[in-house]
């Protein structure tokens, strides 16, 4: 059992996907509430299947993460400062190296 005596439960993969497009269409906590699954697993889910959800993505402080539904511009430029934000990390971590190396030769 899990947490406060609720049971784990392993629900199929194209359980998972009907519920996500359900909650896509009615809601999270009304599909919780059809499925008798909690609406924080659904939400899981859901997310989980958005549009631009892959393994690659890395979460960057300060960055905001693209919303399903945004228009194709928001999308990129929600991407574009995704970007930069990674580029400024870049620069952050190559200038700090060069100060390190630059200590030795004097």
């Amino acid at each position: 059992m899990g947490e406060k005596g609720v049971p784990n439960r392993r629900y199929m993969e194209e359980f998972q996907e009907e519920a996500a497009r359900l909650a896509n269409s009615v809601g999270y906590n009304e599909a919780a509430r059809r499925l008798g699954v909690p609406a924080a697993t659904i939400g899981n889910w859901a997310r989980r299947r958005s549009p631009g959800a892959g393994a690659g993505d890395v979460a960057l402080p300060g960055v905001r993460q693209a919303k399903p539904g945004l228009s194709e511009l928001e999308a990129e430029i929600s991407r574009l400062r995704k970007e930069l934000a990674s580029a400024k990390l870049d620069v952050e971590i190559l200038s700090k190296a060069t100060a390190y190396f630059a200590k030795g030769w004097r």
